[in-house]
């Protein structure tokens, strides 16, 4: 099972994104799993994700977050913001997909 890790502030912007990416990656019979969680947390969660992906609102953390994942192998990016804004969990399913190859 491959696991999504969404990032923001708080977990709880990013949490509203997680039922709709879970309806799509249901209805496309994919086994994954997703999970929103605060920036403090990114350390924990970095090891048993396959991607990462971060609220628009942290982008300030992008680049401290890819050094660390980096060694790791675990790709880190932003949500595009209109995706986000609009809770397109299609959209944004289909970039971790395929960040995770």
């Amino acid at each position: 099972m491959k696991h999504i890790v969404l990032c923001c502030a708080a977990g709880m912007s990013t949490s509203m994104l997680v039922t709709p990416m879970q309806a799509e990656a249901a209805k496309r019979n994919l086994e994954i799993s997703i999970k929103a969680v605060p920036t403090a947390e990114f350390e924990l969660e970095i090891e048993f994700a396959d991607v990462v992906l971060l609220g628009p609102q942290v982008r300030y953390e992008l680049e401290r977050f890819s050094k660390i994942a980096k060694p790791l192998g675990k790709p880190v990016a932003l949500i595009n913001m209109m995706d986000y804004g609009t809770m397109r969990g299609d959209k944004v399913l289909d970039t971790a997909l395929s960040m995770m190859g």
